[in-house]
């Protein structure tokens, strides 16, 4: 007969202590496996809706500004340096070190046309970066332009020059088809008329041409300050700009639940290494005649310290089981009604942690009182029979 034979009879000869230890262990290991999912699910949920809101890094033109004054009267302003990026600086963005943690590069150009008889704000993009970066573009029953002879309208701007999907304007001698209508922002961009860089370029004869660059860096790569860094030695001749303020809130606030989930979960496993502590101690006391019968025949200290140890880690593993269970229930439940949309996020090493931290706190909470069972006077322990 093996210490984990008789450990295993023991436990089922004492199937209340046995659960009651269980028990205590589950709720534990639950509440710390939901709180580190919940915290680890609105992470996740934080940084995909910090990638939707659009660019995070906007490259300009590196300019300086000279105020032209005299005797306390100022006549306005002239700005000295490049007034354009080219696409070989794009092309240069996609060589940076962090270029996997980007997910959009939109290279934009803008300038001004006249459409019937107005004066409106002329916008080149790549369609397929610039909607990838803007996810809150809409075209309604149209869609973005396909080539270079297709436009659509910024929604202000359909109504001012009387613009509707299939009309044809008329750009520095082009002809486009209006193949949308963007809608409503309320920024400006319901100003504009969109159109492919390529087309822009030649409207406004810039061959080559780039009046910015806006940029998605993932949130869940690289640092967007790391990143812009990198934008910025590889083109030294323009201003990169992170632009992280709007999104600072929201990461402060994820960041303070994460601090205080991890402080609840230190104060759980302290209560819980307490309770199994008493518990198994509880127990050793109890079992003075059976410890002092097992020393009778032959068990030697280290045996009946292994077997207090055995029952204490089995009992554990199994609460450790069932506590990531109980936790990842939790978790389903509790989730939608503290961050709407956000996913419950499954990590099947959180599962191998949770019953390593069972197992770690039933070993050493009951290691004192495993030792004090095998450190018991035979001779004593037998007076009680």
């Amino acid at each position: 007969m093996t210490l984990l034979t008789v450990a295993l009879n023991n436990l089922r000869r004492r199937k209340g202590r046995a659960a009651f230890l269980v028990a205590g262990l589950l709720i534990g290991v639950g509440t710390v496996v939901a709180l580190l999912s919940v915290t680890q699910s609105m992470t996740a949920e934080t940084k995909t809706n910090l990638e939707s809101f659009g660019a995070n890094i906007v490259v300009t033109p590196r300019t300086k500004d000279v105020t032209l004054s005299y005797g306390g009267i100022t006549a306005g302003g002239v700005s000295v340096g490049r007034q354009s990026l080219s696409q070989a600086d794009v092309a240069s963005i996609g060589s940076i070190p962090s270029r996997a943690d980007i997910s959009a590069v939109a290279p934009q150009l803008v300038g001004a046309v006249q459409v019937k008889g107005r004066r409106v704000l002329l916008l080149g993009v790549r369609p397929e970066q610039q909607f990838k970066l803007k996810r809150w573009w809409s075209v309604g029953s149209g869609h973005a332009p396909a080539n270079d002879h297709e436009l659509i309208a910024g929604s202000a701007a359909a109504r001012t020059l009387g613009l509707a999907m299939g009309d044809y304007v008329r750009l520095g001698g082009r002809r486009f088809t209006v193949t949308g209508v963007l809608g409503e922002t309320g920024s400006q961009d319901d100003s504009l008329l969109i159109v492919d860089l390529g087309a822009a370029q030649q409207v406004l004869r810039r061959p080559g041409q780039v009046t910015l660059v806006e940029i998605a860096a993932l949130y869940a790569g690289a640092p967007v300050d790391r990143i812009a860094a990198e934008i910025g030695a590889a083109l030294p001749q323009a201003e990169v700009t992170a632009m992280q303020e709007a999104v600072k809130s929201r990461q402060h606030a994820v960041d303070q639940f994460r601090r205080f989930s991890y402080a609840i979960v230190g104060v759980v496993i302290a209560i819980e290494a307490l309770v199994v502590f008493l518990t198994v101690m509880g127990s050793v006391s109890e079992r003075t005649r059976e410890i002092g019968v097992f020393r009778a025949i032959g068990f030697r200290r280290v045996h009946i310290t292994r077997l207090i140890l055995i029952e204490a880690v089995l009992a554990s593993a199994v609460a450790g089981v069932l506590g990531y269970a109980a936790g990842m229930a939790v978790t389903y439940a509790a989730l939608p009604l503290i961050a709407q949309g956000a996913e419950v996020a499954w990590a099947p090493l959180l599962g191998l942690v949770a019953v390593i931290l069972a197992v770690a706190i039933g070993g050493l909470a009951s290691l004192y009182p495993a030792l004090r069972a095998g450190k018991m006077d035979p001779t004593e322990a037998l007076r009680a029979l």
